[in-house]
C-alpha cells in the first residue's frame, strides 16, 4: 500500500474522503509541531539530516533515504493493508471478524490502551532532547534523530486512532498527550520508566536496547487485537521499532568493543585504569545493565493483574506470538507460574494464566533480551577476556507486584535491607559512575570520526561509506 504525500498530513487510510476527521488532525497538527519545537532534539531544527521516510507499507522498498530538516519530517498515519478475512484469534470472541469500530462495552479499555501506548512515544523524545549536543558521531547523531522522528510517527499513529474512532474523548486524550511531560513532578507521563532521565549515550543505548524492546512485546500483543485497525497500525509500527533496538543493540556491543580494544592494549582489567584511558568499564556498563533491565520489566505491569486477563478475554490485547500457540487461546482452566517470596525464598507458585498475562508477556521479553546480551558477551569473548555480562534476576530491584520493594540480589538471593544498602553501589548505576560517564560525552561531528569511548559500526547506514556526512550542519 504506498502512502498519500499529496495530503498535508501523509496516510493511506483515505483521509481525504472524511472531512471532519481530516479537519481534526490539522488543527492536532500544529499543536504537535509547537510541542516537537519545544520538547524535540534540542538544537536540531535547522540541520539537514539523512533519514529514512516511510513511502509504502509493503516488506518490499518500503521507505526511502535523503536529508530533511527534522521540522518538515513527514510524520502522517500508515497502516498494514487492509485484511477482509481478520479474524480474532484468541479470548472469548475467538473466530469472529476482527472489529471495525470499537464495541461499545470496550470502549474505555481499549482507549486507555491506546493512550497508555501513545503516552510512551513522545515522552522518550522527551527524555532524549538534550543527547544531540554530546553525540559521538554524526553516525549516533543521525540514529538518534531516526528514532525520534518515528517515534513522533507512532505518536501520530495512535492519535489518528483516537481522532477516528473515540470522538470527543479521543480528541481530549489527544490533546493531553502533547501535555503531559516526562519527568514533570505535576503532570509526568503515565508508565514509570519514562519519567526517568536519559542522561547520556550508554543510558540511551541501554533504553533503545531494553525499553525499545519492551515496545516490541507491546506493540506485538497489541498486533492481535480483535479491534482490527489498531492491529494493523501496530504491526506497520513494529518495522519502524526494529531499527530502534538495532541502535540499542549494536550500540551497547561498539561501546563493548572498544573497552575491550582498550583492556587488551593496556593488559589490565582495572576499571580505574580502564577509565583513565577514556573507555567505559565492563563493570559500570553491567550496572547500567542492571538498571534499564529492571526498570523495563517494571513497565509489564503486576504478575498478577485482573486488567490483563479482561484485555485479553475481551479479545483487545493478546499474547506475544498468540498464533503460533499450541493452547486453546481461551485460557479458563490453564495455569502459569509466577514467583513469591516464601520462608525467606523465592518460590514459583501457580495461578490462573489469564492473571498472569503480564508475567508470561515479562518471561517472553526476558528470554529475547537475554539472547542480545549473549550476543554483547561474544563481542567480549572474541576479544579473548573472561568477564560476561548478566541479567540479573527479574526479581531484582522490583517496584512493582508481589515483589516490589522486596530487597532481592541481582543472583536471586533475597536479602536483608543492610545487605542491599551494603552493596547497591555495585550492583546499580552510582552518581560517580554517571558523573564519569557523562564526562566522556563531548560532541564530534567530523565525517568519520567517532568519540574515543565507543568504535565505529561495521557497515554506513544504507550502505553509505564510513565518512558520509548524516548530518549537515548549516
Amino acid at each position: 500500500m504506498s502512502i498519500n504525500y499529496g495530503d498535508r498530513i501523509p496516510n493511506n487510510v483515505n483521509l481525504s474522503g472524511d472531512k471532519t476527521l481530516q479537519r481534526a488532525l490539522e488543527h492536532w497538527q500544529p499543536e504537535f509541531l509547537n510541542w516537537w519545537r519545544d520538547m524535540g532534539p534540542d538544537g536540531s531544527q535547522a540541520l539537514d539530516v539523512y533519514l529514512r521516510t516511510a513511502v509504502s507499507v509493503d516488506r518490499d522498498g518500503w521507505a526511502q533515504f535523503g536529508y530533511v530538516k527534522m521540522p518538515d519530517y513527514r510524520w502522517g498515519i500508515f497502516l498494514n493493508a487492509f485484511d477482509p478475512n481478520y479474524k480474532i484469534n484468541f479470548g472469548e470472541h475467538r473466530g469472529e471478524p476482527g472489529w471495525q469500530e470499537v464495541p461499545g462495552e470496550h470502549r474505555a479499555n481499549l482507549r486507555r490502551i491506546i493512550v497508555t501506548q501513545g503516552d510512551t512515544e513522545p515522552a522518550s523524545v522527551e527524555q532524549q532532547r538534550h543527547l544531540g549536543l554530546t553525540a559521538p558521531s554524526l553516525y549516533d547523531l543521525r540514529n538518534l534523530f531516526q528514532v525520534n522522528v518515528e517515534e513522533g510517527r507512532h505518536l501520530w499513529a495512535m492519535v489518528y486512532l483516537l481522532h477516528r474512532y473515540f470522538g470527543r474523548d479521543g480528541r481530549e486524550e489527544a490533546q493531553a498527550l502533547l501535555q503531559r511531560r516526562s519527568g514533570d513532578v505535576d503532570n509526568p507521563r503515565i508508565l514509570g520508566a519514562f519519567n526517568e532521565r536519559t542522561p547520556d549515550w550508554l543510558a540511551f543505548f541501554m533504553f533503545t536496547y531494553f525499553t525499545d524492546r519492551d515496545g516490541k512485546f507491546q506493540l506485538c500483543a497489541l498486533a492481535e487485537s480483535g479491534f482490527e485497525p489498531l492491529a494493523r497500525t501496530t504491526q506497520f509500527m513494529l518495522t519502524e521499532e526494529a531499527h530502534h533496538m538495532f541502535v540499542g543493540e549494536s550500540g551497547v556491543g561498539r561501546v563493548l568493543q572498544r573497552t575491550c580494544q582498550v583492556m587488551n592494549h593496556l593488559k589490565s582489567a582495572d576499571p580505574a585504569a580502564i577509565r583513565a584511558a577514556g573507555a567505559i568499564d565492563l563493570q559500570t556498563i553491567q550496572r547500567y545493565l542492571n538498571f534499564h533491565y529492571s526498570v523495563t520489566i517494571d513497565l509489564f505491569g503486576a504478575d498478577q493483574s485482573s486488567n490483563a486477563a479482561t484485555f485479553f478475554s475481551s479479545g483487545l490485547k493478546g499474547r506475544y506470538e498468540e498464533g503460533k500457540m499450541t493452547d486453546d487461546h481461551v485460557l479458563k482452566g490453564d495455569t502459569y507460574k509466577i514467583l513469591e517470596v516464601r520462608d525467606g525464598g523465592i518460590v514459583e507458585r501457580e495461578v490462573n494464566a489469564l492473571s498472569a498475562l503480564n508475567e508470561r508477556l515479562r518471561d517472553d521479553y526476558i528470554r529475547d533480551s537475554i539472547a542480545g546480551i549473549g550476543r554483547w558477551n561474544r563481542i567480549i569473548e572474541r576479544s579473548g577476556i573472561s568477564h560476561r555480562l548478566r541479567a540479573p534476576h527479574k526479581a531484582f530491584n522490583r517496584k512493582i507486584g508481589t515483589l516490589a520493594g522486596v530487597r532481592i540480589s541481582p543472583e536471586g538471593g533475597v536479602i536483608p535491607e543492610a545487605d542491599w544498602l551494603q552493596n547497591e553501589r555495585g550492583w546499580l548505576p552510582t552518581p560517580e559512575d554517571r558523573a564519569f560517564v557523562a564526562s566522556l560525552m563531548g560532541r564530534v561531528v567530523a565525517p568519520g570520526k567517532y568519540a574515543n569511548w565507543i568504535a565505529p559500526p561495521a557497515v554506513g547506514i544504507n550502505r553509505q561509506p564510513m565518512d558520509f556526512e548524516y548530518v549537515r550542519f548549516n
